[in-house]
């Protein structure tokens, strides 16, 4: 992580830490939801939630998906399978903002050894 994707985090995101995976996904907008109606089924979309902090976290999984070892194999892993690079793009910003959720609850520094 950079210093303004840190700082920004602390800044914003008082909660981080505090909360489940899937209320932080949600808090900040990286959680699918679907709008569905009868019959209709359509596509899981992100919506509500922190703007600004997606837009960070956004460039943060983007440099993570070239650069980290356990975002770059989950972010291929997504692309083999079949999914849009945006959408394994957003699945990569929930798995960073998940494990930077689990390190400040845990208050631990980042491995390597993190898994995809």
């Amino acid at each position: 992580m950079g210093k303004i994707v840190s700082r920004t985090l602390i800044a914003f995101v008082p909660e981080l830490g505090a909360l489940t995976r899937r209320q932080i996904a949600s808090l900040i907008g990286v959680a699918p939801f679907s709008r569905d109606s009868g019959t209709l089924r359509g596509r899981r979309t992100i919506w509500e939630g922190r703007a600004n902090l997606r837009a960070v976290l956004y460039m943060a999984a983007l440099v993570a998906s070239k650069r980290n070892r356990a975002i770059a194999a989950f972010y291929d892993q997504l692309v083999a399978r079949g999914k849009q690079r945006k959408v394994a793009l957003i699945a990569s910003m929930r798995k960073l903002l998940t494990i930077l959720n689990a390190m400040t609850r845990a208050r631990t520094a980042w491995e390597e050894t993190y898994r995809a």
